[in-house]
């Protein structure tokens, strides 16, 4: 026998329900995202808590002519089950499979994709004012967490709404987490105005009116209900103060109640905003129990939710305990987050230094601009920010921190794949966009110990640094009790070689270490190289080897645009020496979610490739050897 879920091939199958088929068809999604998400992974603590939410908006609405935007799009898993991909959602964030977040070319239904916080407000508007124009009648629907509030995005659309359009519906899902618990004076509000018990006695009201009534007698005392409970608060809402009528708080799980509320915003000619209070991870005990864990994960047990136990530290621990270690010894270290702690593995360090450790939220410029601030006054911030959102604060890196020659060490988790979660997170352009800063110095470390190694040269460097190193575990190299200063621009040569030179960047190294096992069992010699750093390049050793091979080979898990390789080819031309190099690293296109090792073979980032397209050169180099013998 069927359930309701699987007749569901899109919304219109969602109308035809009854409000009993409707809350078993919401029981149903809670059940079918427990077990697929416990075999790929995925964020399903944010999805648990917006399936009422999720279905009662296509209830009421019609997309894909009426358009939803979803900030981050990370909680569209219950969208994807209602818009015709039921039978596609164990593929969720698996190789071919469906993306985790919104994306326009997989359904005309995702009207807007979008993987980083902050951008459903100034979508939903530029949406809503080109219908506007085009004298259109569709609706559109910003779902936005309340987490989206603390990035600096959302009030700049926030600021244009009631002077862009006369008719759009925002719905803040309230429920007082990001990954971690959110932070800072809008989340303070947010609570205010949800344990208020003058408010929430005539918002209980509404809601029964509502319910009861429907039509304009409801919309009549809801507005009486609205106004007077906002009279009791003192000051104006922050939303109306900005141009939006305000509803709410009312409870994001309760069905009827939300369709009733969304038909009754339909009708609306105006800006509005729907404040629902939800619970992240609802309906799943683990979930509940441990909210930042379960905001994304990979595979579980669906009864426990207990995860597959991990032995070796991952990169962002040996980052955190490496910290740690150097606050324990320099009061003047203090750590920066933009609402990562988890992911960043701070919270390992914010037990340890309390007084220094900052979560700003999802607001990487004001990260980036704190963090100078902090280091004008002779402080050593290290602001631990993804490869992908620090794109977000380009012109605070360049102005406020290199501009002035600060010494702000930006720590990059995630540089290079990061794998199911696909374009929206990869850490590939970092290299290209910094390197052509003055004053900055970028490294990328080989393994765990060379990673503490770089904190601490960057923490003794008296400007500006950035870090890059990958998502998950490394090669498991034994950490020092405290780590050592490298020099800078000095590159490491692991072994000397008279033929071919192989630089091994980061992450590629064992692949750059296969290649030369590889040209040497042909005979001919392979230097292997740690470059270390992107910048500054280590120019003495790249001239020496010019003069010494015939062929350079360059790995780097980043874009080839703008990249290392890139960096080696101005070094060779600045010194006007002539040397061929075959450059490994991604293509000019963003890449697709998948496994990491799948996607490097498949886009030419291995030894057998890269020998592949150096052969050419090595058969040269082999010839002219023959020829000297």
């Amino acid at each position: 026998m069927s359930t309701i879920l699987e007749t569901i091939a899109s919304p219109a199958d969602v109308k035809k329900l009854t409000m009993p088929q409707l809350q078993t068809l919401a029981e149903e999604i809670r059940e079918r995202l427990i077990v697929s998400v416990s075999k790929t992974g995925g964020h399903i603590g944010p999805n648990l808590g917006v399936v009422e939410l999720t279905i009662a908006m296509h209830y009421v609405f019609d997309t894909p002519t009426d358009n939803f935007t979803f900030d981050v799009s990370h909680q569209a898993y219950v969208h994807k089950l209602l818009t015709g991909r039921e039978k596609q959602i164990e593929t969720i964030r698996q190789p071919g499979g469906l993306n985790g977040f919104m994306l326009r070319t997989e359904s005309a239904h995702d009207s807007f994709g979008a993987g980083h916080a902050g951008t459903a407000l100034s979508a939903a508007l530029g949406m809503a004012v080109a219908r506007d124009l085009a004298g259109g009648k569709e609706h559109v629907v910003a779902l936005l967490g309340d987490a989206a509030l603390t990035n600096g995005i959302s009030y700049e659309a926030l600021n244009n709404i009631a002077a862009g359009t006369k008719r759009l519906i925002v719905v803040l899902n309230d429920n007082a987490w990001s990954i971690d618990r959110n932070v800072g004076a809008i989340a303070a509000y947010l609570h205010k105005v949800v344990t208020h018990p003058s408010y929430v006695h005539w918002h209980d009201k509404a809601a029964e009116l509502i319910e009861r009534f429907g039509g304009k007698a409801a919309r009549h005392v809801v507005h009486k209900a609205e106004e007077a409970a906002k009279g009791l608060l003192g000051p104006s809402m922050i939303f109306e103060e900005f141009g939006l009528s305000y509803y709410g708080p009312l409870d994001g799980h309760d069905l009827p109640l939300l369709i009733e509320t969304f038909k009754f915003l339909k009708q609306q000619n105006k800006p509005v905003l729907l404040h629902v209070i939800t619970q992240k991870g609802k309906g799943f005990q683990p979930a509940l129990e441990k909210q930042k864990k379960f905001h994304g994960l990979g595979p579980y047990d669906p009864e426990t939710g207990e995860t597959k136990p991990v032995g070796q530290k991952t990169y962002s621990e040996i980052f955190a305990e490496t910290l740690v270690k150097l606050a324990d010894n320099d009061p003047k270290l203090v750590a920066i987050t933009a609402a990562m702690p988890n992911g960043t593995a701070l919270d390992l360090y914010r037990p340890k230094h309390a007084d220094r450790y900052f979560d700003v939220g999802i607001a990487e410029e004001h990260a980036v601009i704190f963090a100078a601030g902090m280091a004008t006054k002779g402080y050593r911030p290290f602001c631990a920010i993804y490869s992908t959102f620090l794109q977000r604060a380009f012109d605070p890196v360049v102005h406020d921190v290199c501009l002035q020659n600060l010494p702000v060490v930006f720590c990059m988790d995630r540089g290079g794949l990061s794998g199911d979660d696909g374009p929206t997170h990869h850490g590939l352009f970092d290299i290209s966009y910094l390197r052509g800063i003055p004053n900055i110095i970028h490294m990328d470390p080989k393994d765990e110990d060379e990673l503490a190694d770089m904190m601490y040269t960057a923490l003794l460097h008296p400007g500006p640094s950035a870090i890059r190193y990958p998502r998950g575990t490394g090669p498991g190299a034994k950490v020092k009790n405290f780590p050592v200063a490298l020099e800078i621009g000095k590159a490491e040569v692991i072994q000397d070689g008279s033929d071919v030179a192989i630089f091994g960047l980061g992450a590629l190294l064992p692949q750059a270490t296969e290649l030369a096992a590889m040209i040497e069992k042909d005979g001919l010699s392979a230097a292997l190289i740690n470059p270390r750093f992107v910048k500054p390049l280590d120019k003495a050793l790249i001239e020496r080897y010019a003069r010494q091979v015939g062929l350079f080979v360059t790995f780097e898990d980043h874009v080839l645009m703008g990249g290392f390789g890139s960096a080696v080819l101005e070094c060779l031309s600045e010194l006007g020496l002539d040397v061929p190099v075959v450059r490994i690293g991604w293509p000019d296109e963003f890449i697709d979610h998948g496994k990491v090792e799948a996607l490097r073979e498949k886009h030419g980032l291995t030894a057998a490739a890269a020998l592949a397209k150096a052969q050419p050169y090595l058969a040269a180099i082999a010839k002219k050897r023959m020829a000297v013998q």
